[in-house]
């Protein structure tokens, strides 16, 4: 198990319980282990992020990103989150909310096939 601000729990309840269209479209897609029979979380407390989907098994985050991320600071900010996460050894993979809404299939194809790479790697732990 991942460590994680306890703070973040009630915030993270939040989030799930006022997820966006795309997150929404997205969860229907990576609940009830239909990739790979993998657990995905939404809305999970990591240190002291919350991120949009995690996969323990696979050590997969993923994320929907909306307009306030394409801000300079928005870039910025990912890019310091992204680099902590990958020093816990995730991987990360974005999605702008505009791709999952209107590409899903081929959304849902990338994280298919990073979490079969993830678990075929004799370095991932299930």
């Amino acid at each position: 198990m991942q460590p994680y601000n306890k703070y973040l729990k009630l915030p993270s309840r939040d989030l799930r319980n006022n997820m966006t269209d795309a997150e929404q479209m997205l969860w229907q897609r990576l609940r009830r282990k239909q990739i790979l029979g993998l657990q995905f979380y939404r809305q999970k407390p990591l240190l002291n992020f919350i991120v949009d989907f995690y996969c323990p098994a696979a050590n997969l985050v993923i994320e929907c990103d909306g307009g306030q991320h394409f801000t300079d600071e928005g870039l910025e900010a990912d890019r310091v989150r992204d680099e902590v996460l990958v020093e816990l050894g995730l991987v990360v993979l974005r999605f702008s909310n505009r791709q999952v809404l209107t590409e899903i299939d081929g959304v849902v194809e990338q994280i298919y096939s990073i979490a079969r790479q993830k678990l075929e790697s004799p370095s991932c732990e299930m």
